[in-house]
């Protein structure tokens, strides 16, 4: 089912950015969760939580591209601040990260 249709300024307003993982960890007190740095293309790294830990391994992450959302509110979550979310496609519950086909820098927007 189609959620309920939105404005393009609505769309807009969302900041859709290619970032690069640079540090991918366990959350401590947490199974499902994983702490994600990355490289949006502004000065300061930021910090990511999300729940796919049981489908990805840390190690694999790093320098991976993917497509997150940067202009969420921040959100507390198990003691932490998460400062965006990432994309990922649900197939039958598995989250697929999304990611440019091609090298993208980090911080490239997405339109």
């Amino acid at each position: 089912m189609l959620k309920p249709q939105i404005t393009l300024n609505q769309f807009s307003a969302l900041d859709l950015r290619v970032a690069k993982i640079i540090k991918a960890e366990p959350q401590e007190n947490s199974a499902k969760l994983l702490r994600l740095t990355i490289d949006i293309g502004e000065e300061k790294p930021v910090t990511i939580l999300s729940g796919i830990s049981e489908w990805y391994d840390p190690a694999t992450l790093i320098n991976k591209s993917i497509v997150v959302i940067v202009n969420l509110e921040p959100k507390n979550i198990r003691g932490e601040t998460s400062h965006g979310m990432l994309l990922a496609a649900d197939v039958s519950g598995r989250p697929i990260l999304l990611a440019p086909q091609e090298d993208v820098p980090a911080g490239t927007p997405i339109k």
